[in-house]
């Protein structure tokens, strides 16, 4: 009976989001996604390098959505993709002929890193991911991955984070920087 009892409370929503909390939100992230796709199109992809990769979506959804999470505090944007990034290209350079295992072994490893250096960053699974089995173009880059797209456009996520926050009412961010 107690978990019948406990399981009536369960049925309760999450609180409402204010409007201006929704609009800083949907703003801060289409500007942000916006930039970086227009940064890749007008000056990365041109000289053949990758600006935008799948994980930075996850992380607009932390930053503009839930910027008083811990996990999207600047130290965790920025340590979780570099570190998970270079582990990721790591174990695709080291078994190129068994890229299920890199994978595997990437974001694992990428999870335990990230722990271990209180940089988690649920996105930096994805980047360490996608290092591992992104396409040619992400193969070329080897370790300049680290740089561009994994440090340089969770950058400018973060300027693009701050700004908009700093313009909602009520919102602080970052809650820590280091």
């Amino acid at each position: 009976m107690e978990f019948f009892a406990k399981m009536r409370g369960a049925g309760k929503s999450p609180p409402r989001v204010r409007r201006t909390e929704i609009v800083s939100s949907f703003l801060g992230s289409l500007t942000g996604i916006a930039l970086l796709g227009w940064l890749h199109a007008a000056v990365a992809d041109p000289v053949d390098q990758v600006l935008i990769i799948g994980s930075f979506a996850a992380s607009a959804v932390l930053l503009f959505a839930a910027p008083k999470s811990p996990l999207a505090q600047p130290r965790n944007l920025l340590g979780g993709h570099v570190l998970s990034a270079i582990i990721g290209v790591s174990f695709r350079l080291a078994l190129p002929e068994m890229p299920w295992l890199a994978a595997a072994l990437a974001v694992a490893t990428a999870i335990a890193v990230m722990l271990m250096t209180k940089t988690l960053h649920p996105p930096g699974g994805a980047t360490a991911y996608i290092a591992v089995t992104g396409g040619p173009k992400i193969a070329a880059l080897g370790y300049l991955y680290v740089l561009c797209p994994a440090l340089t456009g969770a950058a400018i996520l973060l300027c693009v984070a701050l700004a908009a926050n700093a313009l909602t009412t009520g919102r602080r961010y970052p809650e820590y920087w280091w």
